[in-house]
């Protein structure tokens, strides 16, 4: 480090009064010119993506932006607003709720795929990776969707015509129908590819890096996460936890309450 100025070092971002420029591009010549997907491409990755590309993504982070109050972080959101926090409390509450389990199965199954690498290794790498992480595959099964989700086909067509086109290769698309067909004949049934594999797809024919899968999903979780938030705030409310009043936990330690008197 030579001077204070090399503290923080960034190629993001560049100012001097009367002038931004992003990744190099001046503010004004981005601003009403590029959509919001090509700019996420943008400061993530450093280039600029093809109009194809980012359709393509666009497509991705529009499927992922919300699943209703089930989801942890749509429910963290509107528990959040109840309990007297404004937008960003309940923005940011929301976000960190999206970790490993919920929110993290996209990071997951890029990775899975990167490591199957070829069609005919699936059964195989499953395995592996089973005796490594768990009986969980990231990116298949829905304990809502069944036998479909119906996002899923609807982002493979895509990736589909993008690799017909010379978009991308088609190949984690391959990878991700091999696993679905390996699961489903090991387990008897269909194992549905979901929103995290679908979306991890497109990731991965797009080049994205593994944990920018998830703060991708942040990003597209982000819009719902807002728009919940702000219903709840139109609706009211004071202290609403997961379940009505009316409704109470189960209690298993010692001495019960006798809660029929």
């Amino acid at each position: 480090m030579s001077d204070v100025s090399d503290w923080w070092q960034t190629e993001i971002i560049d100012m001097a009064p009367g002038q931004i420029r992003m990744r190099g591009h001046p503010i004004e010549d981005l601003i009403g010119t590029v959509g919001f997907a090509q700019m996420i491409w943008l400061m993530t990755r450093g280039d600029m993506p093809s109009a194809d590309e980012a359709h393509l993504l666009e497509a991705a982070l529009v499927a992922a932006v919300d699943h209703g109050p089930q989801a942890p972080s749509i429910a963290t959101a509107r528990m959040a607003v109840t309990c007297g926090l404004g937008l960003n409390g309940a923005m940011a509450s929301a976000v960190n709720m999206l970790d490993d389990v919920h929110g993290g199965a996209g990071e997951q199954a890029v990775v899975l795929f990167h490591r199957i690498g070829d069609p005919a290794d699936t059964e195989t790498v499953l395995d592996e990776w089973r005796a490594e992480n768990g009986p969980y595959i990231p990116g298949f099964g829905h304990r809502f969707h069944t036998p479909v989700d119906p996002r899923a086909p609807r982002l493979l067509a895509l990736v589909d015509d993008a690799a017909a086109a010379g978009v991308v290769t088609g190949r984690f698309a391959a990878i991700a129908r091999a696993v679905e067909t390996t699961l489903a004949k090991a387990k008897g049934k269909p194992i549905p590819m979901n929103i995290d594999g679908a979306t991890a797809v497109i990731f991965a024919e797009l080049g994205f890096p593994a944990p920018l899968a998830r703060g991708l999903f942040c990003l597209s979780r982000s819009v719902g996460i807002l728009s919940h938030a702000w219903e709840q705030t139109q609706q009211g409310g004071r202290n609403k936890g997961p379940t009505p009043p009316g409704y109470r936990w189960t209690y298993t330690g010692k001495n019960p309450i006798d809660k029929s008197t």
